[in-house]
């Protein structure tokens, strides 16, 4: 298989071809790039016109992609999405905060404490993102996994990276959301999907310094999450637990507040 960084517009003398090179790998990890921020799988002709290129370009380059496991190709619609590869770089990167790498080697104390599964998220590209996982002594079947990504207005994950981490962060994660709830109809117990409505959440989350989710939204199931956060006040990570008992919700559970010691002591600054 040829090499996708031999970039046969840049062939010229060997100095020339080192440029050209480079060139070509910048290119293609553009290319990479534009998958990891676009939403979901994407037609070939719309990722070439996402990075301006060629579509026969950017096919040679996610050919090379596949065979490395960085992008898988659909078998039924033909559509490109991130592979397995690039998955495992993406959590090594992000499990490589040395907060996080701290908190995630803690969770089994947590879990054993709790007697509860606990998850670790942090903020990926395309939200809450799943880093580490630690079952509970007696395991629960559920559709979470390293690497799931978690929507931010119904997990208790999302909803404290919602509230703890800069607007400008969230906001395009927020507004797709609350576009894709409108178009379908869906309605929340505790939010009616106005902008005074999310806020209402946010700040009534902030003075708790923890979210809950019920059972409503994954059945069954219940969960409550709280920050670890930075000097400046901001999410580093979300702490969760996962429970079938209504209990949880309660501020007052030992559970609740192990996880609230737990987050403390990964957290600096403001609390």
């Amino acid at each position: 298989m040829s090499d996708i960084f031999e970039d046969t517009e840049n062939d010229g003398a060997a100095s020339g071809n080192a440029r050209g090179g480079i060139q070509a790998l910048d290119a293609a990890l553009v290319v990479l790039r534009a998958l990891a921020d676009l939403d979901g799988p994407v037609a070939l002709i719309d990722l070439a016109r996402a990075v301006s290129m060629p579509s026969s370009k950017v096919h040679r380059y996610l050919a090379s992609f596949i065979h490395a496991g960085l992008v898988k190709q659909m078998a039924k619609s033909g559509r490109y999405e991130l592979g397995l590869s690039a998955a495992t770089l993406g959590l090594a990167a992000l499990a490589r905060n040395d907060v996080v790498s701290l908190a995630a080697d803690e969770l089994s104390e947590l879990a054993e404490q709790t007697g509860m599964t606990v998850l670790l998220s942090v903020w990926g590209n395309n939200g809450a993102t799943v880093i580490r996982w630690c079952r509970a002594p007696s395991p629960m079947v559920t559709s979470f996994g390293l690497g799931s990504t978690l929507p931010l207005l119904t997990s208790a994950s999302g909803r404290i990276l919602l509230a703890f981490l800069p607007r400008q962060v969230t906001a395009a994660r927020l507004r797709l959301e609350v576009e894709r709830a409108l178009e379908s109809g869906l309605t929340w117990p505790d939010l009616d999907l106005s902008t005074g409505s999310v806020e209402k959440v946010i700040e009534t989350i902030r003075t708790a310094r923890f979210a809950t989710i019920d059972g409503r939204f994954v059945p069954g199931l219940r969960a409550v999450a709280a920050p670890i956060t930075n000097w400046q006040g901001e999410a580093e990570a979300a702490v969760t637990l996962i429970s079938t008992s209504e209990q949880i919700l309660s501020a007052e559970n030992l559970a609740v507040q192990a996880l609230l010691d737990f987050v403390a002591r990964f957290s600096s600054g403001k609390q």
